[in-house]
């Protein structure tokens, strides 16, 4: 073989002794990657390594994108109900709500200012049934703004919340309790009005206007939006507000509001952003995120060991080639080019077609998901486990080459060895292997 090669270079003009990586190299490389009979055990060996870079690429594309998706999709959902920031008192309770909510509205970077009354309450149905509940009392105007939960209102609508007279309620709320639009609402505060015999429990009725579903059911089965005034007399709290929760352009640039906001306030106010109050959560789905990337990395590392087992053998197995390159002329650095390109080439083929599938399976997870849900006859991702109906993937560019060049510094690396322990053999050594 290697005389047939050394024979077409030749006739190519090209000679053993040529440039650095030249056809001819390549094309004993290309030689050495193609199986023969007696090969066979060689090749089913870098079969698998190509298999193993294959798999091992596709997967980590296909967690990272899916583990991206779902704080992307959580993060959209919980933002979309709760502020990026939370103004609150510390001199006194603001009763100036109207006029500072003004003000900070037209903070440059903040959308919207909501005043915000909230209480936990014991929600129950008529016919039976209770569960506790978080009501929050904001103003028709903003609620309304806040498309999360005005442009997700089905069944019902916002005409009976806008005039006083009703509430909105989760969908999985509804569910649990039985009720439905038009329907009573009981709801229990244990933080009621004083009397001689001690503090009586409030219990009022409201009536149902409309059903929300934001995507999450932890929010649809413990929110309930209260108009504000109905909610600041159920607490108590006639021309107050607890906070007020500012909505922003960019989430990830909150800290360069932070001066704006208090500036505009003008007066003592305690700040709290979005990552401070969910800040367990989202570490924890970074911890996670990043061990799912170490462990995934071995089936790459596990990979490029097999090209390793693979071109030690095959160094082996051509030993007389290697001593008849030698004689005519090839450079140690020429025979380490060409074993190295032999177990490159498994890495770089591996590695694009882990790609090209790690892409296809996320453009259609979710097609994959119910297809994987009809073989097994479960439910894949439930979504009252994890909060969303569908499973999100969104794949990052700079994660996606990270993976890309970490599993070719792995191929690359492995091949290194083999190729040295081939260059270094003499003539006389190298028939030694026959």
């Amino acid at each position: 073989m290697a005389e047939a090669a050394v024979d077409r270079s030749s006739k190519s003009g090209l000679g053993p002794a040529g440039k650095p990586f030249s056809t001819f190299e390549r094309l004993v490389a290309w030689r050495y990657l193609r199986a023969r009979r007696k090969e066979a055990f060689i090749s089913v060996i870098a079969g698998f390594s190509f298999v193993g870079i294959m798999l091992g690429v596709a997967t980590l594309i296909i967690v990272m994108a899916v583990m991206n998706g779902f704080r992307t999709e959580l993060v959209s959902r919980i933002l979309g109900i709760n502020g990026h920031m939370i103004v609150q008192p510390s001199d006194g309770p603001f009763t100036d709500y109207p006029d500072l909510a003004r003000k900070l509205a037209a903070v440059p970077g903040v959308k919207m200012a909501l005043p915000l009354v909230e209480g936990q309450v014991l929600a129950s149905a008529q016919a039976g049934g209770s569960t506790g509940a978080l009501v929050r009392g904001v103003r028709a105007e903003d609620l309304t703004n806040l498309k999360s939960v005005s442009g997700n209102i089905k069944p019902g609508d916002m005409v009976g919340f806008a005039s006083g007279d009703g509430v909105l309620i989760g969908t999985r709320m509804a569910e649990q309790l039985g009720l439905s639009v038009g329907d009573l609402i009981t709801l229990t505060s244990p933080d009621g009005d004083i009397t001689p015999m001690g503090v009586s429990p409030r219990v009022k009725s409201y009536k149902i206007s409309g059903l929300f579903e934001i995507g999450m059911s932890e929010y649809d089965s413990s929110i309930i939006f209260m108009p504000l005034e109905e909610a600041q007399l159920y607490f108590n709290a006639e021309g107050l507000v607890q906070s007020i929760e500012l909505f922003v352009d960019n989430p990830d640039d909150i800290d360069n509001l932070r001066p704006k906001v208090v500036e505009a306030a003008g007066r003592q106010i305690n700040l709290t952003d979005w990552r401070q109050r969910n800040q367990t959560f989202f570490s924890a789905l970074q911890v996670e995120r990043n061990v799912m990337f170490m462990i995934l990395t071995l089936i790459v590392l596990v990979a490029a060991l097999n090209i390793i087992s693979g071109l030690i053998m095959l160094v082996k197995d051509k030993g007389s080639d290697i001593a008849i390159l030698r004689t005519m002329g090839a450079s140690a650095g020429a025979i380490m080019r060409i074993f190295f390109m032999t177990g490159a080439a498994i890495g770089i083929v591996g590695t694009i077609a882990g790609v090209l599938l790690g892409v296809l399976v996320c453009v259609n997870i979710e097609s994959v998901r119910q297809f994987f849900s009809w073989i097994s006859g479960t439910v894949l991702f439930n979504p009252q486990v994890y909060f969303l109906s569908q499973l999100p993937a969104e794949m990052d560019l700079s994660e996606t080459i990270s993976i890309v060049v970490m599993a070719l510094t792995l191929s690359f690396i492995a091949t290194i060895f083999p190729a040295w322990r081939a260059s270094k053999l003499d003539p006389v050594q190298a028939l030694r292997y026959e």
